[in-house]
């Protein structure tokens, strides 16, 4: 068992890298950095808007982030703003000044994320060229803001969003189905805004930062197609189980009867300006740098983990026994930083989310001969890892044994998706609440 000192020294560092990397991942931050007002002049990355040339200036935004998001783009804008409305996630609101606040579900659509969306469009009504619109885009944005195509209800998009998100299906994969099943995702709110300028600040929860990825790319192109979803559903073995709206539309674009989404060159993005404000790898270098200052030999894995939950648990044992080897550090203080965002196949009953489970597959790979002294923490940047209060979980050498003197079977557990639970009854989640931010997953592994 681990001494009460070593635990608390532990517990210490573990809060530390947290902040660190979640200060660095901070919505107004992040926007501070690309958007700046000099007197009339806006500056956003390498352009200047002259706001005294625009009739209106409008603020959208939807997504996690998207409340603090607004609160620096209000501050920059100051007087200059118009009026301005975002749909976030329930809990995730802040004070704003001329910004309504719409709050909606997440991960599954709801009635408010249709209100919101359909309430956006009527904010804007008809845009023009003297329009400047101001959109700040952030993970969950694409469940948050849900306009389905026509003929497709509400229910129709839950149950589609519910199969893939329990299928282990990617990001890359469920994004695209979402995209064609949608009035603004894939490129469409940009044909919505047209004529209108407008700049979209988007920060990144996607694994490689694809702008037709993040939120499923409501401003930007789209390189997907009805044959693309169509074989994603195949290869998930989900087609059988679609709603017959969900089928007859697809099959539809399929034939060439409904269009694919605005690829790039299409006339709706010659007047959009798109800026990634922050992503996983800013925040990662962040916890490598408070590593360093803590005192420890810190390095960057990857900040583009991805693939199966499980499967990503053996690779970080893997790599930390690796490095310790290969650095002969036996003894010395080691921190390895890894982020992205995995995917969890659900094959049994219980609740959890994948940096839950990751955690929970670590476990049982790690012994105290192998790694003794060592902490592995997995967290999601939002603070809400999957359908949990959570955020994440530790786990150290001893885990499965502490779990077991309790009474808990740590393969049982894994074995029926129920990684909440086991990290519940052990107390070792990870409780954040909202972060205010969103640019996936992080992982440190702390070896003492």
């Amino acid at each position: 068992m681990v001494t009460r000192p070593l635990w608390e020294e532990r517990t210490a560092h573990t809060q530390q890298l947290i902040e660190a990397a979640l200060d660095a991942a901070a919505p107004q931050t992040a926007l501070r950095c690309h958007m700046t007002r000099d007197g009339d002049w806006l500056r956003v990355g390498a352009r200047k808007y002259h706001l005294p040339d625009f009739s209106r200036v409008l603020l959208l935004g939807f997504g996690k982030a998207a409340a603090a998001m607004a609160q620096e783009a209000e501050d920059v804008l100051g007087d200059w703003l118009t009026a301005g409305l975002i749909i976030t996630h329930y809990g995730h609101a802040l004070p704003l000044e001329d910004t309504v606040i719409v709050e909606a579900g997440h991960p599954l659509p709801d009635d408010n994320g249709l209100a919101g969306a359909t309430r956006m469009l009527e904010f804007v009504g008809r845009p023009s060229e003297n329009d400047l619109v101001i959109a700040l885009i952030s993970g969950g944005g694409s469940t948050l803001l849900t306009l389905p195509a026509p003929g497709i209800s509400l229910s129709d998009l839950q149950v589609v969003n519910q199969k893939l998100l329990r299928s282990g299906a990617d990001i890359y994969q469920l994004n695209s189905v979402r995209k064609h099943l949608s009035q603004v995702k894939g490129g469409n709110l940009a044909r919505r805004l047209y004529p209108a300028h407008v700049v979209a600040l988007l920060l990144s929860d996607v694994v490689g930062n694809d702008e037709g990825v993040i939120a499923s790319g409501p401003l930007s192109p789209d390189r997907s197609t009805f044959l693309h979803v169509w074989d994603t559903l195949g290869k998930f073995r989900l087609r059988a189980e679609l709603p017959r709206a969900v089928r007859t539309h697809l099959q539809r674009g399929l034939r060439g009867e409904i269009a694919d989404n605005p690829p790039a060159g299409d006339r709706a993005f010659e007047r959009v300006q798109t800026v990634v404000v922050g992503d996983n790898q800013l925040a990662a270098q962040a916890a490598v740098e408070r590593a360093t200052g803590l005192g420890f030999s810190a390095r960057l894995l990857t900040s583009r983990l991805t693939g199966e939950a499980r499967d990503a648990a053996g690779w970080i044992v893997e790599q930390a026994r690796s490095v310790r080897t290969a650095d002969g550090a036996i003894g010395a203080a080691i921190c390895l930083v890894a982020g992205g965002e995995t995917t969890v196949k659900v094959r049994g009953s219980g609740k959890g989310g994948r940096n839950q489970e990751l955690a929970l597959a670590a476990a049982v790979e790690m012994t105290a001969e192998k790694d003794e002294c060592a902490r592995l923490v997995c967290l999601a940047t939002d603070g809400r890892d999957g359908p949990t209060d959570a955020a994440g979980a530790f786990v150290e050498c001893d885990s499965v044994v502490r779990a077991a003197a309790a009474g808990l079977d740590a393969r049982k557990y894994l074995h029926d998706n129920d990684s909440y639970s086991f990290f519940s009854n052990l107390g070792d989640l990870i409780i954040t609440g909202p972060t205010g931010t969103n640019v996936n997953d992080l992982l440190f592994w702390l070896w003492y």
